[in-house]
This record gives structure tokens, sequence and C-alpha cells, in this order.
């Protein structure tokens, strides 16, 4: 690894997974970017000013680049920032190979990306996707079961809605996907349940395979 991006929002407090994060660039003492992204969303420089004092006072970072994901701010000056932390190196992976991770958690990360898409405006960010089957039949279809983790109980409502199309609609895509990356016919189904503070939760966060060991 030639360089860390730790990408936050403009919050100036430093949330646990935040800190595991710091604590593990910290032990490797890897060449790090903070990216402080949502910058869009502030009224004054005075909240991201902060954040860059709490996060700056923990780990001596390389750069510290403000970001808007949304409307492309900052973006340009981030990828100069990485090409300076980076080096060529000789290939390392085959050309057709597109992630180290294994399948079953590409599609868990599938299916949280169509949450993410359709509840955006409604639901934070702080959704879970745990695999609990994954398995090929003997015809070549792949049964998947996933549940869907959300800290609140309002969340659950929304994310199912109303009498369950929500919750269909994120599966049917989420599906569709699915058997364009297995190149198999895949039979979805999903639950979804409440973890309150799962993200505050360090064994809940390695459960769902935030964390490597």
């Amino acid at each position: 690894v030639d360089t860390v991006m730790l990408v936050v929002e403009p919050v100036p407090r430093i949330g646990i997974p935040e800190q595991m994060l710091l604590e593990q660039i910290r032990e490797f003492g890897m060449p790090a970017v903070l990216v402080i992204n949502k910058v869009d969303t502030l009224k004054d420089k005075e909240s991201l000013l902060e954040t860059i004092a709490v996060y700056t006072q923990e780990y001596d970072f390389e750069a510290v680049v403000p970001v808007s994901a949304l409307t492309g701010d900052g973006m340009d000056q981030l990828t100069e920032e990485l090409k300076k932390l980076c080096f060529e190196s000789p290939q390392l992976f085959p050309d057709d190979m597109i992630s180290d991770q294994p399948e079953r958690q590409l599609v868990a990360e599938l299916i949280r990306e169509k949450l993410l898409e359709n509840l955006d405006k409604e639901v934070p960010h702080g959704v879970a996707v745990e695999i609990e089957q994954y398995k090929e039949r003997d015809n070549g279809i792949m049964d998947v079961s996933a549940v869907i983790y959300c800290e609140r109980k309002t969340h659950k409502g929304i994310i199912i809605g109303k009498g369950g199309a929500m919750l269909k609609k994120i599966g049917a895509a989420a599906r569709q996907e699915c058997e364009e990356l297995l190149d198999a016919k895949v039979f979805l189904q999903l639950w979804v349940k409440v973890k309150e503070e799962w993200r505050n939760n360090p064994a809940l966060i390695r459960n769902f395979g935030y964390e490597q060991e």
C-alpha cells in the first residue's frame, strides 16, 4: 500500500470506526491523506476548520483535502495529492480481476449500494448487510439470503416501505446486478432487523466485514 485515504464527514468529532482506522494507520506508519467530504452542506467554514483541527491532532496527514463528491469540488486537488504519494510497481493482479474480496462480500456491498441509492434522502449510512446464506443449487441457481441491519425502528419501516414496496424495489435492483456479477440466476431473499448503534460496536463492525483482523 502506497498511501491511505481516510474519508470523513465535516463533523468535529472522531467516532469509534474512524478512531479504529486511525489506530491502524498509526500502527503501520502509512502516509495518509485526510479527505473531508460533503463540504457543500456547510453554511460556514467554522465546522470545517474544527474538523481539520480534531483530525490533525490525531495524525500527521500528508495533506488535508475538503471535497464534495456531489459537486466534484476538490476532486482534482485530491487526485494530485494522491499522485504525489503513489508509485508505479509491477502488476500484481490479472487484468480480469476486479476485486480481492470474496463474492459473498461483493454481494453484500451490492445490496447496500442499492439501499443507499434508493434511501439516501431518508435513511443515513447506518445500514449494514450480512449474508446468511450463499449456496449454489444443482441447476446453477444461486440462493442468497441477506439481513439488512439498521439503527432505528423508524428506519426499518422506511426500508420495508408501504406493503413491502421499497424492499421489493431494492431487492429487484440488487438481484439484477448480482446476476451480472455472478453470471448466474439468483434467488434473493432480504430481511430487515434493528441493531441500535451498531456502528459503535467493534464486534459488529468486524462481523459485517468492515474491519480486517
